[in-house]
């Protein structure tokens, strides 16, 4: 075999492959060996005649065509170890010259990795931002958890704050009188001040009553996440369907035997404590993290092929559509809301995109440097955790598949990457 290597662009190869003679004689002969199984020759048993006879009795455009597979896929795997490759993409194959048996040429284009430069990873110092936990955090759980268990009572008075109103509402256009999509609802709930609607919505219910309405202007503001909504002054028609006053639980002893298994209040306010150091230690773990990657992709020296920064993107968007349906919103509802097309959408995307590979291929790259891997021992521990973890069936036979336990394999080494990272940045 004859190989050659030509740079199309920095993350595109093509490779030039001449078969030899010998490539050429041992692929038809395995050729013909698989296909003589089919083949029958008067006077011989089914697979017993003679490969010149059973060449005769096949089409050769078949034994050819099967010829040139057999070579490709034997001479492009071993170019690939043999160049070290870094492919991330099917190789687009062109049969440039053949002559039956004798000349075969041919030529692989494909997407690879190459030139990595890292800078001096182990320099690069950022510290975790510390994390404290209040009194006042702990009294705002407490207070969230009071409110889940409160009791409602409808009222005839007017609505005041802490209350609950249950409302028909619905935008319009001001100078049109149009419904604006998205802007009406029936018998929402909305607390009075919890700050859950839009800026200045809330204080509009104050002091109606059941099956009262009223009309109000409001802005939306300008950071609004609906853009064809942004800095919008629309017109609301609220009908109040029902008042109700809201009596939060009391916060005590007793209350805190029925959140869990707590013996006191006090026990409880320290599990809270407990709970919310740990979720801000864990958000400042992550927020470290990516600073770290951050610090080195922007010194780093990467050529991100355009085939990883579009499969990215296809993981953004299946994540970001999962989301939608679960709010209950179309696809093509969520484009209009931002103002986009489907491929002004994707060109959004592809910068953080961009950086997920790039980050990416920076930890594998530093794994590979550091010799990181993780050990059969500590996959199964991880599984067994899994496992434990998840009771159904259907879950259990997830995790058995191969491509799951690939990722989470990645996952290991990602973490166990990111800690070593983290350790250079003390």
């Amino acid at each position: 075999m004859h190989l050659s290597q030509e740079k199309i662009n920095d993350t595109t190869i093509k490779l030039s492959f001449k078969a030899s003679q010998s490539n050429l004689d041992k692929a038809k002969t395995k050729v013909i060996s698989r296909l003589k199984k089919n083949v029958t020759v008067p006077g011989f048993r089914a697979g017993k005649a003679p490969d010149h006879l059973i060449e005769k009795n096949i089409e050769s455009t078949v034994i050819q065509s099967e010829v040139i597979d057999e070579i490709i896929n034997q001479l492009y795997p071993e170019a690939v170890q043999e160049k070290k490759l870094r492919i991330v993409s099917q190789p687009k194959i062109e049969v440039t010259k053949f002559v039956p048996f004798t000349v075969l040429e041919f030529s692989a284009e494909v997407e690879i990795i190459d030139d990595i430069k890292l800078p001096d990873y182990k320099k690069v110092k950022i510290a975790a931002k510390p994390v404290s936990v209040t009194a006042k955090d702990v009294t705002e759980v407490l207070n969230n958890l009071a409110s889940r268990g409160a009791t409602k009572e409808s009222v005839t008075t007017a609505a005041k704050k802490d209350d609950e109103v249950n409302i028909d509402f619905a935008g319009y256009d001001i100078k049109t009188k149009k419904l604006i999509e998205g802007t009406d609802g029936k018998a929402y709930p909305l607390v009075i001040g919890s700050k859950s609607f839009i800026p200045g919505f809330e204080e509009e219910m104050i002091g109606l009553k059941a099956n009262e309405s009223k009309e109000f202007n409001i802005k939306f503001p300008d950071d609004y996440g609906a853009k064809h909504l942004q800095s919008k002054t629309i017109l609301f028609k609220v009908s109040v369907n029902d008042v109700l006053a809201v009596k939060p639980a009391k916060i005590d002893d007793k209350f805190a035997t029925t959140i869990g298994p707590f013996k006191s209040l006090a026990e409880l306010k320290s599990d809270i404590k407990k709970q919310l150091t740990a979720e801000r230690n864990g958000e400042s773990q992550r927020a470290q993290e990516n600073e770290i990657l951050q610090a080195i992709a922007k010194k780093s020296t990467i050529a991100v092929p355009k085939s990883l920064i579009s499969e990215e993107v296809d993981r953004m968007e299946a994540e970001e559509k999962r989301n939608i349906v679960y709010r209950g919103q179309t696809w093509q509802e969520h484009l209009k809301e931002e103002g986009l097309s489907d491929e002004e959408h994707r060109d959004k995307q592809r910068p953080g995109a961009e950086l997920r590979v790039k980050t990416g291929i920076i930890l594998g790259e530093i794994a590979e440097a550091e010799g990181i891997k993780v050990t059969e021992d500590e996959f199964q521990t991880r599984m067994q955790l899994l496992r434990g973890q998840y009771s159904d069936s259907a879950m259990q036979a997830e995790l058995d598949k191969p491509e799951n336990q690939r990722d989470i394999m990645s996952r290991m080494l990602t973490e166990k990457t990111l800690d070593l990272l983290r350790s250079y940045s003390k």
